[in-house]
């Protein structure tokens, strides 16, 4: 056994307290010396890095270690030269004594941080701590942080952003938190809106500010501690300077409580817009129908105890044509016009409303007698009737009107309306811009017109119309040269006269289909007929407005290849009383086309003989007014001359209507008739029978010609 001194043995004294000291402190330890040589090293160190145990020694060089701590897995993010190059850079720019610290993940995902110091004696002195579970718990605490940040923003942008004020308070009326609409809503100054402002004060603030104050400060802020105070979902709406505003009052469990605070004043105005017009017109703000109705309805208390009232229906008259004339936008200026003319004429207490169109109503309550709604009446009818100036244009309307009177005529408003509106047909059909009471019996009569205006909108369905045939005797031929054709319905049993029927056809426009059913009948009837023979069709100024009458003319003709010479159209000077373009384009077409155009009834109306320069008529028919007396008077017969006598001049020829007599007869072919048209000659036939009558003429014709 060799001897040891002393010296010895305390230098192997101090290298064993040393190597247990760096094996038991609690992180890794490792020297590098100046030349980048592992000087010393403990276990911890090894174990970090997954070393074996003896893959290290003493004087090993850092790169060696680096190449090596590569291939076990660590610093994976980094090629072992990079690693190198980057790490050297560290600890050479560490000279000056500082502690440097760094992190760095190794095999397993595990992070470690190390800190090197330098010394001039022994290098750089390198701890390495595994900080794994520790980052582990700060990105814990971060993530939350974080996510309690993106709660807040989330919930600061949800507050901030509904369109609705919202207000937190507390179990002790403090406010925790409001949004920026609660704020502008009330405009509360910025010290109300710090946590911890009272109830109290934020209602004494709203307070003075006009918030419900139609009572004291503390009754109001009593009035809201109740709610509060009730536990329960409470809605309430204030009142804010012209402002409406709707509270909801939503309790916490912990005894605060959250209100919400819409400002719902337009909100309030629209649905008060809607109401209004639900009930009344839109274009001149009067009641509607159903206004009127329901104040019919809270006038029969009154009606039942004998008070007197009188409901008016008035309808525009000539309304549509200026309407279809002159535009929607003229028609609707005189109807915001005509209402306030009427508005003018009514009382205060009456009820004035549109029912549409060009119809209105007025409740005129209370009165004294039928006198008053007279009266009334008659300042409505003048006020209507009185010119407009409307876009430069002057417009003359009038005003028909039908009044009930109740209780006599009706208490129920169904009855009183009813009877009204049959006063106003009758105020109608007796020639306009008048009045008519309602008497019994008027209903029994539009009911007759109901009924036939039902029964002819099926007519053509059910086949129930017919035509029947007149002939005109040509005086000079002495023969037919041509036939009228005349429009029957055999309806119920019964023939309805045209007279009763016509008029409805035309008032409903029903006269367009049935008028191209006759045009369209007649000509394929003439096309069998014998000879040369024309056919004369009446139409009704309402045909003329559908713009496709001549090409309806055309195709009827077409269809039933009958030449246009043989078609002869009738037409009354009501045609053209307003001298329109269009009517006058379409005659000219027509008659270019070589249709025969004669004007009916000539004489009746009050400007026949400026109609006879409107239009260069083929036939002018002598109204059957001027035969009745023909023989007796000698004015009748100074008429009838002057007529025929105007036609020769003017290149037309003459009909005389209703000749029944051959005294008649006698005097208008002395006078220069060119036809005659009457029961003396021939009644209106059916088609078999018309057919037989021309067939015996043409026959008879043959025979005298081959005698001759």
């Amino acid at each position: 056994m060799r001897a040891v001194d002393a010296g010895s043995l305390s230098e192997m004294a101090e290298a064993l307290l040393l190597d247990a000291a760096l094996e038991n402190i609690p992180y890794g330890f490792c020297v590098w010396s100046p030349q980048f040589r592992l000087v010393m090293w403990n276990q911890h160190y090894s174990d970090f890095y997954g070393f074996a145990p003896d893959a290290l020694h003493r004087g090993m060089s850092l790169e060696d270690v680096v190449q090596l701590s590569s291939k076990l897995g660590n610093h994976p993010d980094r090629t072992p030269d990079d690693f190198y190059e980057v790490y050297t850079g560290q600890l050479l720019a560490n000279r000056n004594g500082a502690r440097v610290k760094s992190q760095e993940v190794v095999r397993g995902g595990r992070t470690i941080e190390t800190a090197h110091v330098y010394s001039a004696a022994l290098g750089w002195v390198v701890t390495h701590e595994d900080i794994t579970d520790e980052v582990a718990r700060t990105e814990v605490v971060q993530k939350r942080k974080l996510e309690l940040e993106r709660q807040n923003i989330r919930l600061d942008a949800a507050v901030n952003n509904i369109s609705q004020g919202l207000c937190m308070m507390d179990a002790k009326g403090r406010l925790v938190i409001c949004n920026e609409p609660y704020a502008r809503i009330y405009s509360l100054p910025e010290r109300m809106l710090r946590p911890g402002t009272q109830l109290e004060d934020i209602l004494s603030h709203l307070f003075g500010l006009g918030m419900s104050a139609s009572g004291t400060r503390e009754e109001y802020v009593t009035w809201r501690r109740d709610i509060i105070a009730r536990r329960e979902y409470g809605k309430t709406i204030h009142e804010l300077n012209n402002r409406t505003i709707m509270m909801q009052h939503h309790p916490m469990k912990d005894g605060g409580w959250v209100s919400t605070h819409e400002d719902i004043t337009e909100q309030r105005q629209n649905e008060a817009r809607i109401r209004h017009l639900a009930r009344h017109d839109a274009l001149t703000d009067l009641p509607n129908r159903i206004e009127f109705l329901d104040q019919m309805a809270k006038a029969e208390a009154g009606l039942s105890r004998g008070e007197m009232a009188a409901v008016l229906y008035i309808d525009l008259d000539h309304f549509k044509a200026v309407n279809d004339t002159l535009g929607h936008a003229v028609g609707d200026e005189v109807i915001k016009q005509a209402s306030a003319r009427l508005w003018g004429a009514s009382r205060e207490t009456d009820v004035l409303a549109r029912l549409g169109g060009d119809e209105f109503a007025l409740l005129v309550r209370p009165i004294d007698g039928a006198d008053t709604a007279a009266k009334i009446a008659d300042r409505i009818i003048r006020s209507i009737s009185a010119p407009m100036l409307i876009g430069g244009q002057r417009i003359e309307i009038g005003a028909s009107i039908g009044i009930a009177v109740g209780p006599g005529d009706g208490i129920k408003t169904d009855t009183l309306v009813k009877n009204a509106d049959l006063a106003l047909y009758k105020a109608k059909s007796e020639g306009r811009s008048n009045y008519h009471f309602f008497e019994s019996g008027m209903d029994a009569a539009l009911q007759q017109r109901r009924t036939i205006e039902a029964g002819l909108r099926l007519a053509l369905q059910r086949e129930e119309l017919r035509l029947v045939y007149q002939p005109l005797l040509g005086l000079e031929e002495n023969r037919v040269i041509c036939v009228e054709a005349l429009l029957r319905w055999d309806h119920e049993d019964r023939t309805v006269s045209p007279a009763e029927f016509i008029p409805i056809a035309e008032e409903t426009g029903l006269i367009v289909s049935i008028g191209e059913w006759v045009l369209r009948e007649a000509t394929k009837a003439a096309a069998k007929w014998p000879g040369d023979v024309r056919v004369a069709v009446n139409l009704s100024p309402i045909q003329f407005k559908n713009r496709d009458l001549v090409a309806l003319v055309k195709s009827a003709l077409t269809d039933a290849r009958l030449p246009a010479s043989r078609l002869e159209l009738e037409i009354t000077e009501s045609l053209l009383l307003a001298e329109n373009d269009t009517t006058l384009t379409a005659l000219h077409e027509l008659r270019s086309m070589g249709v025969r155009i004669s004007m009916d009834d000539f004489g009746t109306g009050y400007s026949s003989l400026s109609y006879l320069r409107s239009f260069p008529f083929d036939k002018i028919k002598i109204d059957r007014s001027f035969m009745a007396d023909l023989t007796d008077r000698t004015d009748s017969q100074a008429i009838m001359e002057a007529v025929i006598g105007l036609g020769r001049s003017l290149g037309m020829s003459t009909t005389a209507e209703g000749v029944e007599t051959e005294e008649q007869l006698a005097m208008v072919r002395a006078q220069g008739a060119t036809e005659v048209q009457g029961f003396l000659f021939s009644p209106p036939l059916p088609p078999a029978a018309l057919v037989n009558l021309l067939r015996a003429e043409n026959k008879q014709g043959a025979e005298r010609k081959k005698a001759g």
